[in-house]
């Protein structure tokens, strides 16, 4: 498959030389922010967020409301994006897993076949993907604070001749908390809306005030990059896509493989092509961003990519595109392993370690909003949503009616009514799970912090066995059926 990839790079590479490929395909900027909800975004209906800049480029262009990310974790999520792959099949499966070389990473093909691409922000994908990019502006004092400082003079500095690709990693909406100070009005602690999963008192609302800001703050840096577009009259055949790697650093939210964790704000404009705005309602997954960008450049994914386009939605959004979506989650400073298929009508999650409470990673676990709940567990005040977070032991199967629970919080794994669903549902699973070469090994990687303390483990740098390597799943290229 090697020999695969480099022929068709060197195809790629003939092509531009003889000319094949205009410089009038689109530029693509993909704007990812970090750790966000998709209803932290005013166009997705928060009246409180402040996003007046993200909310104009879906009231231009599609708002795709059930985009998902493969797991509700930064590295992991973002190797699914940059390969086209689950985050098992890229060897890359924990955070902070470096993606291993011989994969295709879309960035590279647009590269290969005349695109100036560059990356700047959070670079948290491992080295072997710098051969992707002509320049990475990675360097944390000179990103700023919220990662976006250079975003203008990458843009200013490309060069002029080439269509480009920019992968723009903001730290915003990251913990710690930078953003407090850097507006003329910052959030009060009443402008929040407080989500049902975290305790609704002073600590959670000041928490969430500070995580408001930092997505404004990339909010006006957006603003201010498509200002600039427009004016040099490049904005016409720009695609801009707004997208969050996971959801935000709050228990009941980040590394969740529901809605809560894995939904997320997916935003695709493009003034020459897309002329009134709408909204895509079919399910979608962040492994097929890769081979739609791809798409729009006039290229073939390589064989490794394993998604589907859904250039065909540009056209057609209301047309349906994938029947099931698939999530993982792996450690994540705690020792996990889960998985999820999610239809239009149901949510079925497998949880292979449930002796483990979810809490979140130990950003969200440690958090004030964190604490608050811990208080109003101690006093017996929490409802069953705010309490799922210290549920130990859990389930092994969880099953949801989306039907009837959107919310997702009945499980009816148990419900004879519901025998057949789980039958079914456990089947589509377990035969993505063979056709992609995932496993669960015995020896994971263990926490590596106290779930209730936080304080660092003796077993902190001890990594185990990644899922997907006794199969060699990052060498499996033949895509699942579904």
């Amino acid at each position: 498959m090697r020999y695969t990839v480099l022929i068709f790079l060197s195809a790629c590479i003939g092509a531009v030389c003889s000319g094949q490929f205009k410089n009038d395909r689109p530029n693509i900027i993909f704007i990812i922010g970090d750790d966000i909800s998709i209803d932290d975004i005013g166009a997705y209906g928060n009246t409180y967020a402040r996003t007046p800049h993200i909310d104009d480029l879906a009231a231009q262009g599609l708002r795709f409301n059930n985009m998902y990310v493969t797991s509700s974790s930064c590295s992991p999520s973002r190797v699914s994006i940059l390969t086209g792959r689950y985050p098992h099949n890229t060897g890359a499966a924990e955070l902070h897993s470096p993606v291993p070389s011989h994969l295709v990473y879309f960035p590279e093909l647009l590269k290969a076949s005349g695109y100036y691409t560059a990356l700047a922000g959070k670079w948290h994908e491992g080295p072997n993907t710098s051969r992707a990019y002509d320049t990475i502006l990675a360097d944390k004092a000179a990103n700023g604070e919220g990662g976006e400082a250079q975003w203008e003079q990458l843009y200013l500095n490309r060069p002029k001749e080439k269509p480009f690709f920019f992968w723009l990693a903001a730290y915003d909406a990251h913990r710690d908390w930078s953003a407090d100070s850097s507006f003329k009005k910052p959030f009060k602690a009443s402008e929040v809306l407080v989500p049902a999963t975290l305790a609704d008192d002073e600590a959670t609302r000041k928490d969430l005030a500070s995580y408001y800001n930092e997505i404004s703050r990339l909010d006006e840096s957006v603003g201010l990059l498509v200002r600039r577009l427009k004016e040099d009259g490049q904005l016409q055949n720009t695609v801009i896509v707004f997208i969050a790697d996971n959801s935000r650093p709050f228990p009941g939210s980040k590394t969740r493989v529901n809605d809560r964790g894995l939904k997320t704000p997916f935003i695709f404009y493009w003034p020459e092509k897309i002329k009134s705005a709408a909204v895509v309602n079919a399910l979608v997954s962040s492994i097929d961003i890769a081979p739609t960008f791809l798409r729009l450049a006039g290229l073939q994914p390589a064989a490794t990519i394993h998604g589907t386009d859904f250039t065909w939605l540009l056209k057609e959004p209301k047309a349906a595109f994938r029947t099931f979506i698939f999530g993982e989650h792996n450690w994540h400073d705690y020792e996990a392993y889960e998985r999820s298929v999610r239809s239009k009508d149901f949510l079925y999650i497998f949880n292979g370690r449930p002796h483990l409470d979810n809490g979140g990673p130990i950003d969200a676990n440690q958090s004030p909003s964190a604490k608050s709940l811990k208080k109003l567990r101690t006093s017996g005040s929490l409802t069953s949503l705010q309490a799922d977070v210290f549920i130990n032991p859990r389930p092994v199967e969880e099953l949801y009616d989306l039907r009837k629970d959107s919310a997702q919080l009945v499980n009816v794994a148990l419900n004879p009514l519901y025998s057949n669903a789980i039958n079914q549902y456990r089947g589509i699973l377990t035969r993505w799970q063979r056709e992609t070469g995932d496993t669960k090994p015995d020896r994971l990687t263990p926490d590596w912090y106290d779930r209730k303390t936080g304080a660092v483990l003796q077993e902190k740098g001890v990594r185990g066995e990644m899922p997907g390597a006794a199969r060699k799943a990052d060498r499996i290229n033949v895509k699942s059926v579904f």
